[in-house]
């Protein structure tokens, strides 16, 4: 930039400018890991490439189709006697278990009354969706999801809130 005990000149302070941004635009994409190519309005022109990272995956897509469609979700129901009365124990399948496409619920609840038309009420509907829904996270590998007619119809929150049980724990 000239004699050290003189003043730089307007011209040296633009080269100067010029060069270390052209350096830093050189130089930010390799820490950045971007793609750039550089061509200064210099007599030399500097070209700078980098190769660019792959795509950051943002999250992963729900599935557009069902990876089940067309399987069983419910293997069987069978109506037992416990102490406080009837039980349905419904064993879901493989697919029924890993199974989380929207409206899988539906079709689960589908193939439960159609193997026990008598459980078609709204507790016991409330009851299976709290299964489908929450006891599948906290309790995968339980070999049946027990409803019982008996428990009260308090409404789909209410019966989540009494951890699929309404009306007292399972005996």
């Amino acid at each position: 930039m000239g004699h050290p005990n003189r003043a730089p000149r307007r011209a040296d302070v633009v080269l100067h400018a010029r060069t270390t941004l052209l350096l830093c635009a050189a130089l930010l994409p390799t820490a950045c890991g971007s793609s750039t190519s550089a061509q200064p309005s210099t007599t030399s022109p500097v070209t700078t490439t980098i190769s660019a990272p792959p795509p950051t995956p943002t999250s992963a897509a729900p599935p557009s189709v069902d990876p089940y469609a067309g399987m069983p979700l419910i293997d069987h129901a069978d109506w037992t006697k416990a102490i406080d009365g009837p039980r349905l124990l419904v064993y879901p399948t493989p697919a029924g278990r890993q199974d989380t496409f929207p409206g899988t619920d539906e079709r689960a609840w589908q193939e439960v009354i159609a193997q026990a038309p008598d459980a078609n009420t709204p507790g016991m509907r409330d009851q299976f969706l709290c299964h489908w829904t929450w006891a599948r996270l906290v309790e995968p590998d339980k070999p049946s999801w027990n409803l019982e007619p008996w428990r009260p119809a308090v409404g789909y929150q209410a019966t989540v809130e009494a951890k699929c049980n309404p009306g007292g724990p399972e005996r």
